[in-house]
């Protein structure tokens, strides 16, 4: 099939988007490709349709286990077979998923940058025939990035293992600098670079310097109809201005990470169908996100970075239809900027330390533990060894972009089981335990033959319904056929998830790479200062702020940011008032035309209704010439 019908087919749109049909030709064309394109661009079917287009499978290499789900689920409502592998599954899982990607019909593979480097992943990625490598959010190979991620260096290690095949790289904000990296970190072959401009003309950018911000936005939303984002720094906040908003009939609800996954779903869902109007969330939410009507993203907190707050704002307006970004700010943010970074970076005895407890929070001996993962309740290991609340997270945060650990939110992963015997195995153990054998029968007859070859999703709430027992029971009954070695049970995860990426080291001698994470301190610094000229700036369009800001120089200014519009009024007024001028002069000559006059009779016939300008234009007729005083003291052509 072409591009266009497997767009038709599977998407149903009956034409592409600027530059997709030129990245997907690249592809095509089995050359290596960066695409930059913005939020909200349709960047994911720059790879999806090549690789649907050719037989083999697609490896998409994506950082965020949410964004894994999310992607795999799109695919799989369009009848697409896709699968994510990423920390948290059971080892059998992820056997049964690397086999069926080898033998079975799957088209898209979905893994975390960590997962390339382990043994059994590379292995069976030999026996696959890959026919696409896409790496997603590629900034995050890059020390310049605002989302660097260690395991992302080995990414062209890893594509050693899969010679002649194609690469493409994708993101919605990159640098010059990130840019420059990402191409040699990945070392691209002769890649084809295309850019989309940051530019959205259908977004208008604004910046309020506000002291009272609730104020404002209550204000902003009542003007504005239609869906809206509101971000803010932290959980607490997302509760208190939801409240704010419901108590002035503003239907909104909140949403962060320490929700339960199935809240999360919920909130989202009811906002995506225009059931709530407004989310007020922190930078949890919205990634993968494709709501096209939202018309207004609204920062009452600043972000760290350009690159975030231009991500974020891009939620707004992807139908093409008018829709507003807006920052509001204070002193108080602006200082708070380079104070949140600061906070971000822990002195590294304290690295050290809260790696050292984590490793005794789940008995890890050293040596032990390469990707090993664990929930992890952050609040009882702060209590249990005595560590400063707001440090021990950015610390855990270090660990993280030093490689050596991997932290997820919490995120739904239902219960899964499947079978470890045949047939004929099932049936001994059912005749030597008459006690399960109506309880196997059961699972049989819900979840099929199926449960004998992969891992099959679960509902111990159903079964405890059909079997007429308590879920307690039903949870003890799998784990006793878990004991008995005839099943895996891999139990429902609804909590934050901590992954080992490396064997535990010893904390005295733990391999901190001192110099680059002062060298990334400096550069989160510079990236503040960034945010703070642009709220700050209030003359230039912030369109071009933002594009410069991504190397992207032009002299068209946007014409709908507030910078552009207060510069509209202000040359309005002033052609207004040149008007004004020159129908006033016109009408003194008229009248002085007839003969001298005074000045306070011809106020008194012309009624100006300005008096002071009106005196300024005599004064300047005089001094041009135009009109003079004569011996009586009256003005006179």
């Amino acid at each position: 099939m072409s591009a266009q019908e497997v767009l038709k087919q599977y998407w149903g749109y009956d034409s592409f988007r600027p530059l997709q049909e030129d990245i997907i030709q690249s592809v095509v064309d089995g050359k290596d490709t960066l695409a930059l394109m913005p939020t909200g661009g349709g960047k994911s079917l720059c790879f999806q349709i090549p690789a649907l287009m050719n037989d083999g499978i697609c490896i998409v290499v994506s950082p965020l286990i949410a964004l894994i789900q999310d992607q795999v689920a799109q695919l799989k409502q369009r009848k697409i077979s896709a699968i994510g592998i990423f920390s948290g599954m059971h080892k059998n899982q992820i056997d049964i998923a690397l086999d069926n990607c080898i033998y079975g019909d799957v088209k898209f593979l979905y893994v975390s940058p960590e997962r390339l480097q382990t043994t059994i992943f590379i292995e069976r990625v030999k026996q696959m025939k890959v026919n696409l490598l896409a790496i997603d959010e590629a900034h995050c190979i890059s020390q310049w990035g605002h989302d660097f991620r260690p395991p992302y260096l080995k990414i062209a290690e890893f594509k050693k293992n899969i010679p002649n095949v194609p690469l493409i790289a994708l993101t919605a904000t990159a640098t010059k600098d990130v840019r420059q990296e990402i191409l040699m970190r990945l070392e691209m072959d002769s890649p084809s670079v295309f850019q989309q401009s940051f530019a959205r003309d259908n977004l208008s950018y604004s910046a309020f310097n506000e002291e009272d911000k609730e104020r404002r936005l209550i204000k902003i939303l009542q003007n504005v109809q239609g869906s809206s984002v509101v971000y803010v720094r932290n959980r607490r906040r997302t509760q208190e201005i939801s409240d704010l908003l419901n108590k002035n009939n503003i239907n909104t609800t909140f949403y962060h990470a320490g929700l339960s996954a199935d809240e999360r779903s919920k909130r989202q869902e009811r906002w995506i169908k225009n059931q709530v109007r407004t989310i007020v969330a922190t930078n949890a939410f919205g990634m993968g996100i494709d709501k096209p009507d939202v018309r207004s993203v609204i920062h009452i907190d600043l972000p760290d970075t350009l690159e975030a707050y231009y991500q974020e704002a891009g939620r707004a307006g992807r139908d093409g239809e008018k829709a507003y970004a807006v920052a509001l700010f204070n002193l108080k943010d602006i200082e708070s900027l380079e104070k949140n970074i600061l906070q971000n970076y822990p002195a590294i005895e304290l690295v050290k330390k809260v790696y050292q407890c984590l490793g005794n929070f789940f008995q890890l001996a050293v040596g032990a533990g390469e990707f090993s993962s664990f929930d992890f309740d952050l609040l009882e290991f702060q209590k249990r060894f005595d560590l400063p609340p707001t440090e021990t997270y950015f610390a855990l945060k270090v660990l993280e972009n030093e490689g050596f650990i991997q932290l997820s939110d919490s995120f739904h992963s239902p219960s899964k089981i499947t079978l470890k015997v045949d047939n004929r195995q099932l049936y001994d153990f059912q005749l030597r335990n008459p006690k399960y054998d109506s309880f196997i029968k059961l699972l049989l007859r819900m979840y099929g033959g199926e449960l004998f070859s992969t891992f099959i999703t679960i509902s111990e709430v159903n079964i405890a319904k059909a079997y007429s027992i308590p879920l307690k029971e039903v949870e003890t009954m799998l784990s006793n056929l878990e004991k008995f070695d005839l099943v895996i049970y891999d139990r429902q995860k609804d909590k934050p998830q901590v992954t080992f990426l490396t064997a535990r080291h010893d904390s005295k001698t733990l391999p901190l790479q001192i110099q680059e994470i002062d060298y990334r301190k400096a550069k989160a610094l510079q990236k503040a200062q960034a945010v703070a000229h642009y709220v700050q700036h209030e003359i230039r369009c912030r369109t071009q702020i933002l594009l410069e800001y991504f190397d992207e120089i032009t002299d068209e200014t946007c014409g709908i940011c507030d910078n552009c519009l207060k510069k509209k009024k202000r040359n309005k007024q002033v052609i207004e008032d040149e008007d004004f001028a020159n129908n006033t002069r016109q009408k003194i000559k008229l009248l002085l035309a007839n003969g001298a006059m005074s000045l306070q009779l011809i106020t008194q016939i012309m009624q100006p209704p300005n008096t002071q300008i009106f005196k300024d234009i005599i004064r300047e007729m005089i001094a041009d010439g135009a009109i003079a005083y004569d011996g009586e003291g009256n003005l006179k052509i």
